[in-house]
């Protein structure tokens, strides 16, 4: 995997190849019904879906389902046809397809005798953070005719107020820039309250959503409100002049920025034409009281100028992404077949779009998660832990940026506890744990959880970097850590686990393994760093709780859910760590017993977490279908999580809780954990160096 970067002269033979129309893909990884549609997915603020199969079907939403309507009408010789999102009134121009990629969304729609190609981009690429830091996206549009006739034809495209605001209560004003040969209108409240909130279920209600508008042939631009909008697309008009009714309510006449694509004639040659949409969110994070920038924004760097330096690269963007997109199938079906392949594209896009990647005062790449629909915590271990394969597979040093802020908070006299934190605060506010007892007690702590998931996160990112110098950083608190877990991890107190919705639990089998992983780790650490006899202590006691591990939990055909719960089990997904990091702490034959048990006590969506209850979760099964050492047994596990995501009635960005008997819902959506379906791709180790060390596919 390690390719030369692509070169002017590349890129343009590369796209006369493939056409323009939103760089054509040649085959479709993901066209299967899936619960929503990542559409401009960013961060936990800037994250627009649709929730319907059809992208007609429904308005567009925010993850959390709130309204965030994005409008697309083509008019064809005359007469008007909806292509996106509802409310205008006009019959839709049948879709005839969609494809997910890592980094594209691609429809296509036929009628009227045109065939119309609507193009998301969004250029996560992992290695470029500075690209993948920018909160925004391409949508582009191709449309040519089918039917050997000429027709004219007009695009209309609109981007609702509500993209800037928490409620349609709120009062906005708007206005129209020039940015080189850019229109970009803009819109935001009039309050302009920083940072002013933090929470779960909320939208941002400051900075500013832009439709910025390159300089195209037939190209128009307007302010107006969603009756003038509707007007627009039914008669073939366009506003005389932008709506300055302003500031007002959202809801009142809904502001849109609207803009209108004549094509002219249009024949078997594709006519195409592109916008931007982002959004100028100025302060994003606040980590400990100072308010921290986009990691793009240094340097100089304005929001017109990353406009503009957006605009030059796009081509040489989609370029890089689309040959990124293919390589990461590619290789995702050879790792792990194609139903896998699947679900780890529509796990790419939300993964980052649940976290925000912003820089220090030196310019350092800070990764702040946010924990969707389950408590709005920031930076919550727990949550980083399951979604930290992605990560570790396409660039290591993001997982580092993520853990950066947990280790500084511990380094802080304010932490006053000798395990890990939970969290450093409420999204957007990085300010100190609030989960649980906090820094005042140790009430519903997650002790043994936390401290685990650091040291293991630890030594697998010195693992993928082929070094130690990461921990060697932070070496007295991972050490403190260490010692912690060897003083109470081989038999856990009552106490909760990142499973806290199953409730408190003492004995847990499953969070003992993660200990002794944590040990092992640590060990191994130790080794890379030259402390041998660190390393020899720690390993040996590691090698020591495992072999009591398995005395304490062997049940028959299986392991128990906790010590003293005979006739019990769950998943032990925190065993493919063993494998993985090389520790081979546990015996060869407790994976294949427990992958033969898993095997016997699925549902038809899935395997339940444990004999408690019926739901699971989609990270841990995917874990625990790892730890199968063929790919038969793999497949049999990961085949129901693909029906999960082909069949549930709940139509949400993926929920990573739900019920293996029904497919629906129990709780969650729009959550980074999913990115932990990666782990698979860690099984390999050239593999996985190759990607996390290597430079983009060309």
């Amino acid at each position: 995997m390690r390719m030369r970067r692509l070169t002017a002269g590349m890129v343009a033979a590369f796209l006369v190849g493939v056409g323009m129309a939103g760089v054509a893909m040649a085959q479709q990884p993901l066209t299967a019904k899936t619960p929503a549609t990542p559409l401009v997915v960013h961060d936990p603020y800037f994250s627009v879906w649709s929730f319907n199969n059809r992208l007609t079907g429904g308005p567009t939403h925010h993850w959390t389902g709130v309204n965030q309507r994005l409008m697309g009408v083509v008019r064809v010789d005359g007469k008007s046809w909806s292509f996106m999102g509802n409310g205008t009134g006009l019959p839709t121009l049948k879709q005839v397809s969609r494809a997910i990629w890592p980094t594209h969304v691609i429809y296509q729609f036929e009628g009227a005798g045109i065939e119309l190609t609507a193009t998301f981009f969004t250029p996560d690429l992992p290695q470029d953070l500075t690209v993948l830091s920018r909160p925004l996206s391409y949508l582009s549009w191709s449309v040519r005719s089918t039917d050997g006739r000429p027709h004219q034809v007009d695009i209309y495209f609109a981007a609702s107020a509500q993209l800037a605001v928490n409620d349609v209560y709120e009062h906005i004003v708007w206005g129209t820039s020039r940015v080189g040969d850019m229109a970009v209108m803009h819109m935001g409240t009039t309050m302009q309250q920083e940072l002013a909130k933090s929470g779960d279920n909320l939208r941002i209600d400051w900075g500013w959503a832009d439709v910025a508008v390159p300089k195209q042939d037939g190209a128009s631009v307007a302010t107006v409100g969603v009756d003038a909008f509707r007007r627009a697309v039914l008669t073939g008009g366009f506003p005389a002049s932008d709506d300055l009714a302003m500031p007002r309510m959202v809801r009142i006449d809904m502001p849109v920025m609207m803009v209108r694509f004549d094509l002219g004639e249009v024949s078997a040659t594709p006519a195409t034409r592109r916008l931007m949409l982002a959004y100028d969110d100025r302060r994003a994070i606040e980590f400990f009281h100072a308010r921290l920038a986009d990691y793009w924004d240094q340097h100089g760097m304005t929001f017109a100028k990353m406009l503009e330096q957006a605009e030059q690269q796009e081509p040489e963007l989609n370029a890089r992404a689309t040959a990124f997109d293919k390589a990461v199938v590619s290789e995702l079906v050879k790792v792990g077949g194609e139903d896998y392949a699947k679900l780890a594209i529509l796990a790419y896009q939300q993964t980052l779009g649940a976290t925000k990647l912003v820089r220090d005062v030196n310019g350092n790449p800070l990764l702040f998660s946010k924990e969707n629909f389950s408590n709005g915590c920031m930076d919550t271990v727990d949550v980083t832990y399951p979604s930290a394969p992605l990560f570790l597979f396409f660039n290591p040093k993001l997982l580092e940026a993520m853990l950066r802020p947990v280790m500084e908070y511990a380094e802080m006299p304010r932490w006053p506890w000798k395990f890990a934190p939970h969290d450093i605060g409420t999204y957007p506010l990085a300010n100190g744990q609030v989960y649980g007892g906090a820094e005042k007690s140790q009430v519903d702590q997650m002790p043994v959880e936390e401290s685990g998931n650091m040291l293991i996160l630890f030594d697998a990112i010195a693992k993928a970097e082929g070094n130690a110098e990461f921990a060697k950083q932070y070496w007295p608190l991972l050490t403190q850590w260490a010692e912690y877990l060897r003083a109470f991890g081989m038999d856990p107190k009552n106490q909760l686990s990142t499973d806290d919705f199953a409730g408190h639990l003492a004995h847990n089998a499953n969070l003992s393994i993660k200990a002794i992983i944590a040990i092992g780790s640590y060990a191994q650490l130790a080794h890379m760093l030259g402390k041998e006899s660190v390393a020899e202590s720690y390993g040996s006691a590691a090698r020591r709780m495992a072999g009591k591990w398995m005395t304490m939990a062997a049940d028959g055909d299986h392991t128990r859910l906790a010590f003293d719960m005979p006739h019990t089990w769950s998943q032990k997904y925190n065993l493919v760590w063993d494998r993985i990091l090389g520790l081979n702490l546990f015996p060869p034959s407790l994976a294949r017993e427990e992958v033969s048990f898993y095997l016997k006590h699925q549902n038809a969506f899935g395997l339940p977490l444990d004999d408690r209850h019926t739901y699971t979760k989609f990270d841990w099964t995917s874990w625990s279908a790892t730890l199968a050492t063929n790919q038969k047994d793999f497949e049999a596990l990961i085949d129901p999580l693909y029906k999960y995501i082909t069949e549930t009635p709940s139509h949400v960005p993926l929920s990573d809780w739900y019920d293996t008997v029904t497919g629906k819902q129990v709780g969650f959506q729009a959550r980074s954990v999913v990115g932990g379906v990666y782990i698979k791709m860690l099984t390999d180790p050239t593999v996985w160096r190759e990607w996390a060390t290597g430079q983009e596919p060309k």
